[in-house]
């Protein structure tokens, strides 16, 4: 018997609660914040609009589905199931942060402060994403129906992946990956970052196949590869969807650059502040990874961290002579559009 399906609601904690946890009470807080030049009433207001936001939607998920509150710092401890609906309230970086964790789960993002985020990835105002749970209850329901009384549905799996059959139009976002030589990998949905922990200079020798010019699209051809000795800032591996954050603060700084789309099964690659050197080189510092590329970097300093999305927290350690392979991710994150 198919599962029932379950709504995951992923949220963090407003800075009024983080000011609470710090300072105890309301007046500490609010003697902090005056001592800034700010107000305890406006931050009040955001964490009202907030939890306002998280309340309707979550009144909005249909009756006959199981449900699950998980806050952001505990989704690593957290089990997402196949038929679980993901739906992320708050930032763009809320997604991202939960994405590692997906494998082809439907995710709503609905932005509580439309206007303060950037919306690349929480696209759907509260109304909207009001409006498609209900979708999804009614084709719940009617699915159901059709199961019992044996029609047309009855075969059909209750894939927790088939946004289409909750009657929800999704997007496919290209992620991430990067893969330690003993069997270690992580995946991102924005980028991922390799290079010193404290980021002081990296040494690793990088090589990489496919397109190797990011401003015309130049292609290597295919099984060709360049390779070269470097000590760098480290490198940065971008999907599309992270072609608006750090990815493309670089790209600005060399002049603009060619960057994938969301969708796009391509990744663009930078290397940070390569120092030329008798023994290093600054040549290869930057390309673009089709479907079939592989970006890899030899360890050659004592240990490099690898981690995804900003959060260094949840990080990969490589040691001297252990190899990083950072390619296009196996999974893709199913954006609900519509």
């Amino acid at each position: 018997m198919p599962l029932q399906r379950r709504a995951v609601v992923v949220h963090r904690r407003t800075e009024l609660d983080e000011l609470l946890d710090r300072h105890a009470t309301r007046g500490q807080a609010e003697f902090f914040l005056r001592s800034r030049g700010r107000t305890l009433a406006a931050v009040q207001e955001r964490h009202d609009t907030v939890s306002a936001a998280r309340a309707r939607v979550t009144a909005a998920i249909p009756e006959d589905w199981r449900r699950a509150d998980v806050e952001r710092a505990d989704l690593g401890r957290f089990l997402v199931a196949p038929e679980d609906v993901v739906i992320v309230v708050g930032q763009d970086g809320l997604v991202a942060n939960v994405a590692k964790y997906l494998t082809d789960q439907p995710v709503l993002g609905a932005d509580p402060e439309p206007g303060t985020n950037a919306g690349a990835l929480v696209r759907l105002d509260v109304p909207t994403a009001v409006g498609l749970l209900q979708r999804a209850g009614r084709a719940t329901r009617a699915e159901t129906a059709s199961r019992e009384t044996g029609g047309r549905g009855a075969g059909r799996p209750d894939d927790g992946a088939a946004g289409h059959a909750l009657g929800l139009r999704t997007e496919d976002l290209t992620t991430v990956r990067a893969c330690l030589d003993d069997g270690q990998f992580l995946t991102a949905l924005n980028e991922v970052f390799v290079g010193h922990p404290s980021h002081q200079s990296a040494r690793y020798r990088i090589a990489a196949d496919g397109p190797v010019d990011a401003t015309a699209g130049q292609r290597a051809s295919r099984g060709s590869v360049r390779n070269e000795r470097q000590s760098s800032s480290g490198v940065i591996v971008a999907t599309g969807a992270g072609a608006t954050g750090w990815c493309a603060s670089i790209a600005r700084e060399r002049g603009g650059r060619r960057l994938p789309g969301p969708t796009d099964p391509a990744l663009a690659w930078f290397v940070r502040e390569a120092w030329p050197s008798p023994a290093t080189g600054a040549d290869l510092t930057e390309g673009v990874l089709d479907a079939g590329g592989e970006l890899r970097l030899t360890v050659e300093s004592d240990q490099l961290v690898v981690f995804g999305d900003g959060v260094e927290s949840d990080r990969l350690v490589a040691s001297w002579g252990q190899e990083v392979t950072v390619r296009v991710g196996e999974n893709r994150l199913r954006l609900v559009v519509g």
